[in-house]
């Protein structure tokens, strides 16, 4: 599977080589935070310094739950943002932007982070997560950008996650998909035919090409950290040198 639970020694190394004492772990709970017209569930784990976690496209918060309660149990508090049209999130989904999805970000770390975080975004939420830090340098201690793309891939690629989040085709060719995109051999798919939230992929995916690249694919100038599973598709091992370079010179 694409690196989701098994990034969680290195994100919780990285994460507390940027943070300051630990504090005490505290149950999980839900709190909003809200601003302007939109508002923003988020799953609360733990106490101390401040790690937030954003999902893949279309994709729940959820999906971290055993992410989060480890990392919790090293010391961090951890924020899960649910997307806007996902649980209790809420807010415009037209002509929108990146922007707009790091803004919700950075009031999640305003309200609820003492004003400083690391950040974790997997896969599509690794955009979000380079666009916050970006945009709110102040409030980034760090990034990690989990299953990041290559800044070029190919469109079956594409093309498989849209299979594998429509719940309306048959669940051999969803696994299919997921088989070929998401999970390495060996590795029992079954556990993302749930999960999805189709009826948000059109907001998302148009946030991105609303803003130009260079704005975001840099991070701004908070440390990053890229965990990358070996075998990938969306950032084979033959290019991870030339992404490095890319990153480096953004």
């Amino acid at each position: 599977m694409r690196p989701l639970s098994k990034s969680l020694l290195l994100t919780t190394c990285f994460a507390l080589s940027l943070a300051p004492a630990i504090a005490s772990a505290a149950e999980r709970h839900t709190q909003l935070v809200r601003y302007a017209d939109v508002q923003i569930e988020v799953l609360v784990d733990g106490a101390g310094p401040a790690v937030v976690l954003l999902p893949s496209l279309t994709r729940d918060s959820d999906d971290y739950d055993s992410v989060a309660e480890g990392l919790a149990a090293a010391g961090l508090r951890v924020l899960r943002p649910k997307p806007r049209g996902i649980g209790r999130s809420a807010g415009p989904m037209t002509n929108v932007t990146l922007h707009d999805f790091a803004r919700d970000v950075a009031e999640v770390i305003e309200r609820l982070g003492d004003a400083r975080a690391v950040i974790v975004g997997h896969a599509y939420g690794n955009w979000v997560a380079r666009m916050t830090a970006a945009d709110n340098g102040q409030l980034v201690r760090g990034v990690v950008i989990a299953a990041a793309a290559a800044k070029e891939y190919a469109p079956e690629l594409t093309a498989a996650v849209n299979t594998a989040g429509n719940p309306a085709l048959s669940h051999e060719e969803r696994l299919a998909a997921l088989r070929f995109a998401f999970f390495a051999p060996g590795n029992d798919p079954t556990m993302w035919l749930s999960g999805w939230h189709p009826e948000i992929r059109d907001s998302q995916r148009a946030a991105v090409p609303a803003v130009p690249k260079t704005q975001w694919w840099s991070g701004g100038t908070a440390p990053l950290l890229d965990l990358q599973a070996a075998q990938d598709p969306f950032k084979p091992e033959a290019n991870a040198a030339s992404s490095r370079m890319s990153l480096a010179t953004a």
